[in-house]
């Protein structure tokens, strides 16, 4: 029994995903500085409100506070474009750098003129058909 959980445990597969929720919420704290500390203060310079928690809606003696779930979209849509323009797109472009696409292989057969099946190409009869092919 705990043979089977020490693998399951030690798979590779478990030991990234445990990685990636670690680095993830350490990352989150950073994301969300950046948002709460730069971003929204230099938005607020721009609207002229930084806050939009006082925006309430008063039905019939219930009170919406619409301004809350604007705050948060706000901040949703803040974190996500800081997330995409200063980490994916970088690493999307770094990784492209890294992993460019090799060259074509130089082709070592050619197809049969009768029966389509691959010939190499220093050969002067297709070995399925026995029909004769020009050499290359």
């Amino acid at each position: 029994m705990l043979k089977g959980f020490r693998d399951f445990i030690l798979r590779g597969n478990v030991v990234d995903l445990a990685v990636a929720v670690v680095i993830g919420a350490a990352f989150t704290g950073i994301i969300g500085s950046l948002v709460k500390d730069i971003i929204t203060p230099l938005l607020a310079a721009i609207v002229k409100q930084p806050d939009f928690s006082s925006l309430v809606l008063n039905v019939h003696g219930g009170r919406i506070t619409y301004g809350n779930f604007l705050n948060q979209v706000i901040n949703f849509f803040l974190v996500a474009s800081a997330m995409y323009f200063l980490v994916v797109l970088p690493l999307n472009t770094l990784l492209k750098r890294l992993h460019r696409e090799a060259p074509p292989a130089e082709a070592v057969t050619r197809p049969c003129p009768e029966c389509l099946s691959e010939v190499p190409l220093q050969a002067r009869r297709c070995a399925h058909c026995a029909q004769p092919v020009a050499a290359v």
